[in-house]
């Protein structure tokens, strides 16, 4: 059987299939990237969710979070529905 590999998404972010499902977290940790992102979000400062996760996050982790968020939502539009809002 064909064992599934982990993926670096960045420096600081992996999808690894034994870990929360192959959900992206940041590397070395279950600390999902969903989960910083929220926290983002809500504008909880980096500072916070740094201390927050007693430093296994940090500013750089997060920046590269945010960065590969917004690359993401660049693209969006490529696969946006056809139908429009009545």
């Amino acid at each position: 059987m064909h064992k599934k590999q982990c993926k670096l998404l960045g420096r600081y972010m992996v999808a690894d299939p034994e870990i929360c499902h192959g959900k992206p977290t940041f590397l070395g940790t279950r600390i999902m990237v969903t989960q910083v992102l929220k926290q983002v979000a809500k504008g909880m400062s980096w500072d916070a969710i740094t201390a927050e996760w007693r430093g296994t996050v940090t500013k750089d982790a997060i920046a590269e979070a945010v960065e590969l968020a917004q690359r993401t939502f660049d693209h969006a539009a490529e696969y946006a529905l056809a139908s429009q809002p009545a």
